[in-house]
């Protein structure tokens, strides 16, 4: 076989195993041999998705650049081609361009990056909040707005999957509502520990003796898989994070069969009302 159809072979092999593991991935699940991020299920994760294609085609952009002119320099430079070398030790044009093209790049990247790092940290006026507490190795859940209730949750059996993903599956999953800005107080009470969710475009560190914040909103109902994402112990990969998001009414009655004296407060409806309207 000549080597242009054994190259032409292997591409249309790659451009498969791309294209399915792009077609396959599903919101908030990750995927064997996937690539690139999960889909996104926040406003927050939306734009890290696109600055992010932007910085994957300028680094590209970057490495073609540097490919070729190292190709270029290695034919056009060799020794056979120039028995007599050049005794040429600085060029200023090029040192110019070699130094300020980067500076502009960086520049660039820094001020594209900084809305995006501004809107992820600063938390919005949010409709609930949620504190997670990390253990060695599960988490403790607790709603201060529903009475404060509060339940643990840790890895599930294998024998109790239910087709969900090995150690990403919960004993009890988070539950929030849909369309719903969720403000996540995050602390621990041993070692630091790390709460993410790829899809949500969250991963903060939950710190004993610390409060950290962050904060997230899914419009689209759905189950949200992550983990501890800090090496905390022996058991660290028993610390996955499951969030069940579901429709507000599928939520309220959940808090009733964690809480049944909760009861809605002026607050909540007045708020419900002015976003209802």
């Amino acid at each position: 076989m000549r080597a242009s159809s054994i190259f032409k072979a292997l591409s249309v092999t790659a451009l498969a195993g791309l294209a399915a593991s792009v077609a396959y991935a599903a919101p908030g699940v990750p995927t064997d041999g996937g690539l690139l991020f999960q889909d996104a299920a926040t406003p927050g994760m939306e734009k890290v998705n696109a600055l992010h294609n932007i910085v994957l085609w300028l680094v590209i952009g970057i490495v073609g650049l540097v490919l070729a002119l190292m190709i270029y320099i290695c034919v056009r430079f060799r020794e056979k081609a120039n028995p007599v070398p050049s005794k040429t030790s600085h060029n200023t044009m090029l040192e110019v361009v070699w130094t300020a093209v980067p500076v502009i790049v960086v520049l660039g990247l820094m001020l594209g990056a900084a809305p995006l790092l501004y809107y992820l940290d600063e938390i919005p006026e949010s409709d609930m909040t949620v504190k997670v507490v990390g253990n060695q190795w599960n988490w403790d859940y607790s709603y201060p707005d529903h009475g404060d209730f509060e339940f643990n949750s840790s890895v599930a059996d294998k024998a109790d999957l239910n087709g969900a993903p090995y150690l990403l599956k919960t004993t009890e999953p988070l539950v929030v509502p849909a369309g719903k800005t969720i403000r996540v107080l995050v602390t621990a009470n041993d070692v630091l520990h790390a709460w993410a969710v790829p899809s949500f475009a969250v991963k903060i560190d939950a710190m004993p003796g610390r409060i950290n914040e962050t904060w997230f909103r899914v419009d689209r109902p759905g189950t949200y898989y992550g983990q501890c994402s800090e090496i905390c112990g022996f058991d660290h990969y028993n610390m996955p994070v499951e969030v069940k998001v579901v429709p507000e009414a599928e939520f309220d009655a959940w808090v009733l069969t964690k809480n049944p004296s909760y009861v809605k407060n002026a607050t909540d409806v007045t708020r419900e009302a002015s976003v209802q309207n």
